[in-house]
């Protein structure tokens, strides 16, 4: 509904007043409260409807909202509350005001929509609009949001409140949710009330039924998704970052690539100075001292020109101790200065140009953020604001570090071009995991040797901690080397731990790595190099309670197992295609491990050393495993020395050996759990017994409410069979609820009006980690809580 048309809607007085105070609109609702008919005021000045003589009420800003006393016709004043909304121009319509409020009709006392009570008590902000798509009810959280009195509001319409283009679109849609029955999701930006930033909102709206299924109102749920929002700006910026910093081996370049990508998203005016090296190959100085020497490279303005500068490209200026510039250099850090707390004003008093520059330009922050590359200082990135008003967040420093940081590796390699090989040493060092995490499942060593007659490879492995004490051990060989290797390297390893997070299976997690190599090899394609991304790579995932481990490998080598009695032998594991390939399936090997087993995975950078001969390599690493050592430190150093050259290699080396260690069966409970929510408190009690037995009594009480949530989800919205399990590692309880539905659980997607919708909440608040697998027969809800050994 338009918000001044029609106005035979006799449920709301309405009235639209010009920017000179001459009413142009008045509909049946405003004749039936003040009894004036449309003849007899539009067209007239609307102060002659007041009452009194004061005349000094003009609302201000684009909402207004108070009570005035009007004067009815008969000659009685009349105090009625009103909102006023100011529209802006529209095409032919000029600026006017809306002035709105509501008119107690036979339908005002109706009793509310079902199920409003409860939702009253959504802690998120909640209305409710009855059939006529009139507000009856709202909880303390939408009056905040509103910013207006919600006893005052009751009768109107969405876009009468909201009186903004946003509020009619989603007044349409609410009319929809009335007439189809069906739910919807709605994002819009809008401010909340008078002096409010914008603000991002998801309007859920669904229908209010009653026991037949008619629908007799719509709910209208908002959630403030402003935050979200920004994370994905920035998550967009850092990901722009990546693709536009670094196209070329140029220093300017690349440094003004910098500076174009963090305006305007970051700042309003950007400059990169570097240390001012004797030639672009030499190597800065490894601790500026001031007075640091810098040369002005790149610099970008929202202004044309820049005129805000106080350098310009090619000079070079000395900056003292005072100066931003040298002293983040100097502390290694990012500082900001801000006019607010006079930082700004004592840093720019040693220069009267840059402080008359920023008087003129209204500059009222700076933030310095040191560039570095793997140990080494090259310059600095100063961003400064002053047409954007808000001064730099928290979150900005973690931006502008991260942008200024894939910048730094760039700006590195283009000054180091002709010493490839140890950039790219440091960048792989810097990708691999330096401490592999403890785990209850293995122990675990490793080792990686870069190349010593060639430039660095991809190789590359890890260890990651799964739910339920399990296990994921990969490790890979990207094709090729030098710094693009290593990139895709860490481009892989970042992926798989993505991957492994959520739980695929070894043979999907594959899959989608080789879909990811695929897009890498076009991407490369695209930017005019050869195209040709590859790789291998093979993941196991361990499970220290069923002690079995799960292993899929894409044109690996497969891992070699020592037994704890027997000889050592290749795991039988399909060899499926490489990565990048395509199309083709990869196939899973399960495999039991007794408790002590010692699997070595491996590049064929170690198997063909010496002589490019595999399987004598592979004879070679069996003996040096299976022969006696203290610990698998002292195994690897072994296995090293057995197969590698005195010379070094000229492939990269990747070994890690993981020690599978098996979980007492005394440590984990099992139960079966009838589909039946009376039997969830019997269910309680056997959880709490059992916690007694572990002598964990100061965890029962809330292993108790997470697994009484658990269950009675899965009871409510599984599907049987169901199965509760708890897992008692030395400083973790896991809870585990399995059942033969697929559909996964998420944080707070419940209805909104569902009282009992929310148990994930109070999980997810009441443990360290919680989460969701799929497995073959259904899905498994898992969370740990934390344990305080005595």
């Amino acid at each position: 509904m338009s918000p001044d048309d029609p106005f035979d809607d006799a449920a709301t007085a309405r009235a639209v007043i010009s920017e000179n105070g001459t009413l142009t609109g008045w509909n049946s609702g405003a004749q039936r409260l003040l009894g004036w008919a449309p003849d007899e005021v539009v067209g007239r000045p609307a102060v002659r409807l007041l009452a009194t003589a004061d005349t000094s009420v003009a609302p201000a800003g684009p909402r207004w909202d108070g009570t005035l006393t009007l004067r009815h016709r008969d000659g009685h004043s009349l105090p009625v509350w009103l909102l006023a909304h100011r529209l802006a121009e529209d095409g032919d319509r000029p600026a006017r005001w809306l002035v709105v409020t509501p008119v107690a009709d036979d339908g005002a006392d109706a009793d509310d929509p079902p199920d409003v009570a409860g939702l009253m008590q959504a802690p998120c902000a909640v209305a409710v609009y009855d059939g006529r798509l009139r507000l009856r009810r709202m909880n303390g959280a939408m009056a905040e949001v509103l910013g207006l009195p919600p006893e005052r509001l009751r009768g109107l319409t969405l876009s009468e409140i909201g009186g903004r283009p946003q509020s009619e679109e989603l007044e349409r849609r609410l009319r929809e949710v009335l007439t189809t029955g069906l739910p919807q999701d709605v994002q819009t930006s809008m401010r909340a009330g008078p002096g409010k930033e914008p603000t991002a909102w998801l309007a859920r709206m669904a229908p209010l039924t009653d026991g037949e299924g008619r629908v007799h109102g719509v709910c209208l749920a908002a959630h403030d998704i402003t935050e979200n929002n920004r994370a994905r700006e920035r998550l967009q910026l850092v990901n722009e970052a990546s693709v536009r910093i670094g196209t070329t081996l140029d220093v300017t370049r690349t440094a003004q690539e910098l500076a174009d990508v963090c305006v305007p998203a970051l700042a309003d005016l950007v400059s990169v100075d570097l240390l001012d090296a004797a030639d672009q190959t030499g190597e800065p100085p490894p601790r500026p001292t001031a007075p640091v020497s810098l040369r002005r490279v790149a610099h970008r303005s929202v202004s044309p020109g820049t005129p805000e500068a106080a350098a310009q490209p090619g000079e070079v200026q000395s900056y003292p101790a005072a100066s931003p510039q040298a002293d983040s250099l100097m502390q290694g850090r990012t500082v900001i200065a801000s006019a607010g707390s006079g930082s700004l004003q004592r840093w720019l008093a040693w220069d009267p140009v840059r402080h008359s520059r920023a008087q003129e330009f209204g500059v009222h922050t700076t933030m310095s953020v040191p560039i570095r590359a793997r140990g080494t200082t090259l310059g600095v990135a100063v961003l400064t604001r002053y047409r954007r008003q808000d001064p730099f967040t928290p979150d900005d420093v973690l931006l502008a570090e991260e942008v200024t940081a894939r910048a730094a590796v760039c700006i590195d390699n283009a000054r180091r071009y002709s010493r490839e090989r140890d950039t790219a040493l440091a960048l792989q060092r810097s990708l691999l995991p330096r401490n592999l995490p403890r785990t209850a499942a293995v122990v675990a060593a490793s080792r990686y040797l870069p190349a010593a007659r060639s430039s660095v490879g991809g190789d590359w492995f890890d260890v990651i901690p799964l739910s339920g004490l399990r296990v994921a051990m990969v490790v890979g060989d990207v094709i090729g080397e030098g710094i693009q290797a290593s990139a895709t390297m860490g481009r892989l390893r970042t992926a798989v731990r993505t991957l492994a997070d959520i739980d695929l299976s070894p043979d999907e997690l594959l899959t989608h790595l080789d879909d990811l190599v695929i897009r890498l090899s076009e991407e490369a394609g695209d930017q005019g190099s050869p195209g040709e991304v590859g790789a291998t790579c093979l993941y196991a995932v361990y499970d220290p309670v069923s002690r079995r481990c799960t292993i899929a490998r894409a044109g690996h080598a497969p891992p070699v197992v020592l037994p704890p009695d027997g000889p050592p032998h290749r795991v039988p594991v399909p060899a499926g295609p490489p990565l990048g390939v395509g199309g083709l399936p990869f196939e899973c090997t399960e495999v039991e491990l007794r408790e002590g087993s010692v699997l070595a995975f491996y590049t064929d950078g170690l198997i063909e050393a010496r002589g490019g001969d595999a399987d004598a390599g592979l004879r070679v690493l069996c003996e040096a495993l299976e022969a006696p050592a203290d610990s698998l430190e002292e195994s690897c150093d072994r296995i090293l020395h057995a197969l590698l050259p005195p010379g070094g290699t000229a492939d990269d080396v990747a070994l890690l050996l993981a020690r599978a260690q098996g979980l007492a069966p005394s440590r984990v409970a099992t139960w079966d759990i009838p589909a039946d929510p009376a039997l969830v408190g019997p269910v309680r009690k056997q959880v709490v017994d059992q916690l007694r037995e572990w002598r964990l009594t100061e965890a029962s009480f809330t292993a108790e409410l997470v697994v009484s949530e658990l269950v009675t989800n899965a009871i409510r919205y599984g599907t049987p069979p169901i199965r509760l399990r708890l897992i008692h590692d030395s400083a973790t309880l896991i809870c585990e609820v399995s059942d033969t539905s697929h559909t996964a659980p998420h944080l707070r997607r419940a209805k909104t009006w569902d009282e009992g919708g929310r148990g994930l909440l109070l999980v997810a608040q009441l443990t360290q980690r919680w989460g969701s697998r799929h497995t073959t027969e259904g899905k498994t809800i898992w969370a740990e809580l934390g344990l305080v050994e005595a």
